[in-house]
């Protein structure tokens, strides 16, 4: 009987274990959690032939190196970066077989933020609320991933993708996001509703899984005092004291009391996950729909 798991030589700065995440828990203040870039993590699943539920490694800036115990087929996208098996080069963006008992080594990422790592079988931690994922906030699910750390493995359901490589999108020079004004627009001056969609901000470094933070114009509030805390979406981007708009991403509270001056079209948040700080963030006012 083969050993279906992967150990951890190198954690790296941050690499958790994430899937589609928990959606529909809010109500019991359960974060949503999951791949903070869905595309890529659902491209590595299609590439090494599983299903898109199954769980990923999501890394953080400098990569990660796994050892499985049998071989398996691997597959490393989002953010581009130097892949090697056995200390040789191999494709980023592409099905991989690495040998058991060889040494599989994600590299920094060149550009972007968070790379993916599809298993062929998915890694098989067990689930919390149907869900695999780590969330930062809440605590639920697998902790991040140390040195030494062995990870189940499931058994494949399919063959992989029978390709050289696939076209990735690359992580954006400029961030480009389109809001839609709102709920919590009124707290605002006419000015400051103004400056979020005209003046330039940038990635700060203090973002993180449960929210993109910017530097740029403070906005200004037309009210005082604080809201009571309301539901809180992906998305949203809200206002706390500074005046320096919050991006929520997967890991967000599902309540806040600052006000949310708009909510990010989910379309363009996978690109908020590999928006390096300092990148350049332009807000798009668009139509309610």
């Amino acid at each position: 009987m083969t050993d279906r798991a992967l150990a951890v030589v190198r954690a790296g700065a941050l690499t958790t274990v994430q899937d589609l995440g928990r959606p529909g828990y809010a109500h019991l203040g359960v974060p949503r959690s999951g791949a903070l870039d869905p595309p890529a993590a659902a491209l590595v699943n299609r590439l090494v032939g599983n299903p898109p539920e199954a769980a990923v490694l999501e890394t953080t800036l400098n990569g990660c190196a796994l050892r499985p115990r049998s071989a398996v087929t691997v597959a490393v996208g989002g953010a581009p970066c130097a892949v090697t098996v056995g200390g040789r080069p191999a494709p980023w963006g592409a099905p991989v077989r690495v040998p058991g008992g060889t040494l599989l080594d994600i590299g920094p990422a060149q550009s972007g933020v968070r790379g993916y790592v599809a298993v062929s079988g998915g890694v098989a931690v067990e689930p919390v609320l149907g869900s695999r994922s780590t969330d930062l906030l809440s605590g639920l699910g697998p902790a991040p991933l140390t040195d030494g750390t062995v990870l189940p493995l499931g058994h494949p359901v399919g063959p992989h993708a029978r390709v050289d490589a696939v076209p990735q999108p690359g992580p954006p020079a400029e961030l480009v996001l389109r809001v839609t004004p709102g709920p919590r627009d009124d707290w605002f001056t006419a000015t400051a509703v103004r400056t979020l969609v005209t003046r330039a901000y940038r990635v700060s470094t203090a973002s993180n899984r449960i929210g993109l933070r910017t530097e740029g114009p403070a906005l200004e509030r037309s009210r005082t005092g604080e809201l009571p805390s309301e539901g809180m979406v992906w998305g949203a981007v809200q206002v706390p004291p500074d005046g320096r708009p919050v991006v929520f991403l997967a890991d967000h509270p599902t309540t806040g009391g600052y006000p949310v001056i708009a909510v990010v079209r989910p379309a363009d948040l996978p690109a908020a996950a590999q928006a390096v700080p300092g990148t350049p963030v332009r807000f798009v006012a668009v139509r309610r729909r």
